[in-house]
């Protein structure tokens, strides 16, 4: 699991309690004397539990434990030539791969493909008897406040589920590294270290996204409880399909100024190289050049332009103030490539 900087909010909801003091004493009088009553659930939320059991029962074979010699992380059965998808952090530099499924049977893993900049990978274990791929849901079709449950292998505890609500929709969150997750799903639903590649399950037993990474308190340097990050599923299914048929994307859909950027000591983000042939150099950026504004907004460092970018698409057009190694300020206008595959 990845960790970016934000602040944490938290409202816990308590049951109104009524009534006054003497009223209480009698209740507690009576009830040392005779048979507490109970109050019996609602039929909505029994409906609700129910609900919940039947998803969790249904969802949690198709969710695996990964096992790298670095670390441990979780993934989703993708279909049914025995290709899981997780995230590319999970696997990332890993030697041997080791699936566990639900089940407890283990098996070698091969990396079949990685896309770093969606932070997306798929192993693959070979067709396996008893096992069922997931449903990826439609993720342009969910809203803020419908109920997820998030299915991994937080700290190891396998089968693990947590429950909360899509919280928000659209996020450009940082992970650090030059990586921007684009239109990221905020949920309310814990996630932990293993949770990285695991399922967001929504209340129909479909996976909505992908669990990436957790808030930090930037305050407490803890992590932000109740924050969390997952990939859109069309993003998923997208991704991991390319890398399933070509063995890398061929297609990323995402916006490129084609040069290699870094943070400088003054705000901007700094042109490092420019890629021949490429939007940059067709708009006269050249290296040394500092990006201080995009459409007139502020570019603080290399994240803010990486986010910049992921809200934008293939042939968007756009204009860069910049600031010349000679001092001087000029404005140019760029049409955006596309972030190559890998």
């Amino acid at each position: 699991m990845r960790f970016v900087a934000t602040v944490l909010a938290v409202i816990a909801a308590v049951p109104a309690i009524s009534g006054c003091g003497g009223q209480a004493r009698s209740a507690s009088t009576a009830a040392s004397s005779s048979t507490i009553a109970t109050t019996a659930p609602a039929s909505g939320a029994v409906a609700l539990e129910q609900q919940f059991i039947a998803v969790i029962k249904q969802t949690q074979p198709q969710v695996v434990q990964i096992q790298t010699d670095s670390g441990l992380g979780s993934g989703v059965i993708f279909d049914a030539k025995g290709n899981i998808v997780t995230n590319a952090h999970v696997v990332s530099g890993a030697a041997q791969l080791t699936v566990t499924l639900a089940d407890g049977r283990r098996f070698d893993a091969r990396l079949v493909g990685a896309y770093v900049p969606d932070d997306l990978a798929v192993v693959n274990i070979g067709a396996v008897h008893g096992t069922s791929p997931a449903r990826f849901a439609d993720s342009s079709k969910l809203a803020v406040g419908e109920i997820v449950l998030a299915e991994g292998n937080p700290l190891g505890l396998q089968s693990s589920v947590t429950d909360g609500i899509i919280s928000a929709l659209g996020r450009n969150v940082s992970e650090g590294q030059g990586v921007v997750l684009p239109s990221a799903i905020q949920t309310s639903a814990p996630i932990n270290p293993g949770n990285s590649g695991g399922a967001l399950i929504d209340m129909n037993g479909r996976v909505v996204g992908i669990p990436t990474l957790a808030a930090g308190n930037s305050q407490t340097g803890g992590v932000a409880a109740g924050i969390g990050f997952a990939i859109p599923s069309n993003t998923v299914t997208d991704i991991a399909g390319q890398i399933i048929r070509h063995g890398r994307v061929v297609n990323s859909h995402r916006a490129a100024i084609g040069a290699s950027i870094a943070s400088s000591t003054h705000p901007g983000a700094l042109i490092v190289t420019v890629e021949p042939g490429g939007a940059a150099s067709d708009a006269g950026v050249s290296a040394g050049d500092l990006i201080q504004k995009i459409d007139g907004s502020p570019i603080a460092d290399a994240s803010a332009l990486g986010e910049a970018l992921a809200a934008r698409r293939p042939g968007d057009k756009i204009t860069l103030t910049i600031l010349r190694p000679d001092g001087t300020t000029t404005s140019t206008s760029l049409t955006l490539g596309q972030l190559p595959g890998s």
